[in-house]
């Protein structure tokens, strides 16, 4: 696959002053001035370059200006389905406010995804606006890409802050924008704005490129007309107009250029084995020209945050005995939390499938390196730890969670593997935490599952039934001779975890129930052995029912709460996130959102 080598596009600004009026006028050396640079189709090329960089930035990166990884963050967060946790509460706090819903409009990573966002928006209208009107080929596909990618950019926006600012040209320095719904010169409700969403990408598709059949690598590191076509699909599904999702889903579907991956593979479509992948309808392709250094360049493109702080909190095991390093390479900062309900009900639903078993992986399996841990290849650095029986291990105080004030803080039973780093996602000259595998923004498996919802909303069972059980075929489930919405429900949330899609799916089905409770109830994760149950322990929780069957435990706490926090999704304000307070202040003509 080629690796595209991301660039930055130098402009020379022209202003003048009246006291340095003669040495302003020297002419800058090394850069090209603005009317002289968007002519032809290598300029074309080198717009939409630094389009995609900046999108790889601070859409799906870390970010140019801080290290939050705000899209990933953001969008998972607030589900129900995991717990920010940490060494302790407190910890990665700018991940918690989000999970628990005590944030407020002054926390950083909201500004940072905002901006980031705005930041690719405007590095697309360059091309958009400079190139728009050429009639070649070249700029018509390059416009076309960039007109996507800000669509993209948008649908985000759309969802998170609900009529975000319309800014589709280059604005001047002074211009002070509008929620989009209060435009003066183009306004657009909430479902205008994921109507014109859509229409961006099927008007584009014409000039784009197809992807050149389900092995073609390059195709899934640009945008395509089955990216295109699936975007539309996804605007139009939030937007309620499941018709016309069908149409553009079933385009990617029928054009057999994407295809699922085999169950032995699924785990593959997180790491660096699984780039450009048959399910890959585009990922950020991270990989940067060698002579930029490492923290001004590879990292921000790469997840850093989220490698740091979704990877286990191994100090608190036993010294020496951590149950990933050989796995992962790196310790961890303990900050993803799988709850009970949902490890058990993914569990139920799965059974041990190919793809519960590259998702979750229980504790007692991972401390014992037993099941699940022997498939996945976790061994510990000390032979003579691995080299125990089992029966001594499950004795053993060599092994095991030690912390005995907080244990694993904001853990139960499993620990997620999903979205862990692997050795081979890393090049260690950017250090271990640095990975390198491109970063996905949709995959096959979600345009089917998007299909099957626009099928059932539009009155097609047999489609819809057809979609999922392509996902359930490959997970290695058993066929479902219908399917309701709650099928789909689960199909994605067991399907999609951590991969942008919850919170928003959430919110948009009004199924809050269990993140109204958010910051009511986080466990912290123990091992007897190396502390027992104590009495002012509360709701202590085996993991196999009873003391005497199990060596790990759960204990109940509310520390946010009992700090005064008001935590817990607030029906008519947690639908959607604060503008930026900084937004705020310097812009008279944003409106913030209800409750905040």
């Amino acid at each position: 696959m080629k690796k595209i080598l991301y660039s930055i596009l130098a402009v020379a600004a022209v202003f003048a002053t009246s006291a340095c009026q003669s040495r302003l006028e020297i002419p800058q050396k090394g850069v090209t001035a603005i009317e002289n640079f968007y002519q032809t189709d290598d300029d074309a090329e080198a717009a939409l370059v630094a389009a995609y960089a900046n999108f790889a930035t601070n859409v799906t990166g870390r970010g140019a200006g801080f290290i939050y990884t705000p899209l990933r963050f953001i969008l998972n967060n607030g589900g129900d389905d995991m717990y920010a946790a940490g060494s302790n509460f407190g910890d990665n706090d700018f991940s918690a406010a989000i999970n628990e819903y005590r944030l407020d409009s002054g926390l950083g990573i909201v500004n940072e995804l905002y901006s980031g966002l705005y930041n690719s928006v405007y590095t697309c209208n360059l091309v958009i606006d400079n190139f728009t009107g050429n009639n070649s080929v070249v700029a018509q596909r390059c416009v076309a890409e960039a007109r996507v990618l800000r669509a993209y950019c948008y649908l985000v926006l759309a969802m998170v802050w609900d009529t975000p600012p319309f800014v589709d040209h280059v604005l001047s320095g002074d211009a002070l924008p509008y929620n989009c719904d209060a435009d003066p010169e183009n306004p657009k409700t909430h479902e205008q704005l994921l109507q014109w969403i859509a229409d961006e990408c099927i008007e584009s598709v014409g000039a784009l490129d197809a992807r050149k059949g389900s092995s073609d690598k390059d195709g899934a590191v640009k945008v395509t007309k089955g990216f295109a076509q699936a975007l539309a699909g996804k605007a139009l599904v939030f937007a309620g107009k499941y018709s016309d999702a069908k149409t553009q889903l079933k385009a990617v579907i029928d054009s057999k250029n994407y295809a699922l991956v085999p169950g032995t593979d699924f785990w593959q479509n997180f790491h660096a084995e699984g780039d450009g992948n048959s399910e890959k309808l585009l990922e950020s392709n991270i990989e940067y020209n060698s002579g930029i250094g490492s923290w001004g360049g590879i990292n921000q493109r790469s997840t850093w945050m989220q490698a740091n702080i979704w990877c286990w909190r191994s100090d608190h095991f036993v010294a020496g005995a951590s149950p990933i390093r050989t796995y992962t390479g790196i310790d961890g900062w303990g900050g993803l939390g799988v709850p009970k309900w949902f490890a058990d009900a993914f569990l139920a639903h799965d059974g041990h499938s190919y793809r519960f078993d590259a998702t979750l992986i229980s504790i007692s399996d991972a401390v014992y390196m037993e099941g699940n841990a022997k498939k996945l290849g976790f061994t510990y650095q000390d032979d003579a730890l691995n080299a125990m029986s089992l029966d001594e291990k499950k004795a053993s105080d060599k092994i095991g969670i030690e912390d005995p004030l907080v244990g694993l803080y904001g853990q139960s039973f499993y620990l997620a593997v999903k979205q862990m780093i692997r050795t081979n996602d890393v090049n260690l000259s950017y250090g271990d935490n640095v990975r390198l595998n491109n970063n996905v923004v949709m995959r096959y498996a979600e345009v089917l599952l998007l299909y099957a919802e626009a099928c059932l909303q539009s009155g097609d069972p047999t489609g819809a039934a057809d979609a999922i059980n392509q996902i359930r075929n490959r997970a290695g489930l058993d066929k479902l001779n219908s399917v309701t919405m709650d099928d789909l429900k689960a199909e994605k949330m067991f399907e999609l975890w951590l991969e942008n899609c919850r919170w928003m799916d959430l919110v948009r089905w009004g199924d809050t129930a269990r993140v109204e409770k958010a910051g009511s109830d986080v466990p912290m994760l123990f091992d007897k052995i190396h502390r027992a149950p104590k009495a002012t322990d509360k709701n202590v929780t085996w993991e196999n029912g009873t003391e005497a069957n199990s060596r790990f435990y759960t204990v109940s706490t509310t520390e946010a709460k009992d700090a005064g926090y008001d935590c817990g999704f607030k029906k008519g304000k947690h639908e959607h996130f604060p503008f930026p307070m900084t937004v705020i202040e310097k812009n008279p003509n944003i409106r913030q959102n209800p409750g905040w």
